[in-house]
């Protein structure tokens, strides 16, 4: 998604107590942040932060982090997260915003933050031949994901693409994930997870567009 440049963006996230502009410094050492052993869940590409807002206030028992590329989604989703925990009268205390490309995350993950759980929702769908690579779900991310994810952790992911989730069902095998669920139209698939539905979402579905979704479980 584009979006306009808010020169607002950076110098409040830079004051946020729950942003990271470091994120290299906390590799295999994630928990230290939280100062708990609950578990540390992962949402890659948080756009304006609709569903982490959610997710996380939902859930004060787990941790979460959530990692995008652009200053101005990161500062939507900090002032997103602000307004529903204010609204919920808890202390943001069980997430953290970051900025990092993606495809270099073994420099910010490993092994010892011991990740429980991803989430990737309507990721970019790159569907070019020569930017399939770019895909957050290809093989090569997902080969990437295990080196950090717990034994038997999951991802669970969602899109309106078609292409790229037939082409993710492929990828998420050949990584050496086991597919536990998946369906091609969550919405009237009952008791697929208990959905968040995102900006994106809700405007596939006015759209009639359905979304499909997979849970994935490392082997």
């Amino acid at each position: 998604m584009r979006i306009r440049f808010k020169p607002w963006a950076r110098p409040e996230l830079e004051a946020s107590s729950f942003y990271i502009d470091n994120p290299e410094d906390y590799k295999g050492k994630w928990s230290s942040l939280f100062e708990n052993d609950n578990p540390i869940r992962l949402e890659l590409g948080c756009g304006k932060g609709g569903f982490i807002s959610q997710l996380a206030s939902n859930n004060p028992n787990i941790n979460y982090i959530a990692i995008d590329m652009v200053d101005a989604m990161l500062g939507l989703a900090k002032r997103n997260i602000e307004a529903v925990y204010n609204e919920k009268f808890i202390p943001i205390n069980n997430v953290y915003l970051t900025r990092y490309d993606i495809e270099r995350i073994l420099l910010i993950m490993d092994d010892n933050d011991k990740i429980d759980r991803i989430y990737i929702n309507f990721c970019n769908p790159w569907p070019r031949g020569k930017h399939r690579k770019k895909r957050l779900t290809h093989t090569r991310q997902l080969e990437k994901y295990r080196q950090f994810l717990k034994d038997k952790g999951e991802v669970y992911f969602k899109t309106d693409d078609d292409g790229l989730f037939n082409d993710s069902l492929l990828y998420f095998e050949q990584a050496g994930f086991e597919i536990i669920k998946k369906t091609f139209d969550l919405a009237n698939t009952p008791d697929f997870w208990e959905n968040i539905e995102t900006e994106h979402e809700k405007m596939f579905k006015e759209q009639g567009i359905k979304i499909k979704a997979l849970i994935a479980k490392k082997k």
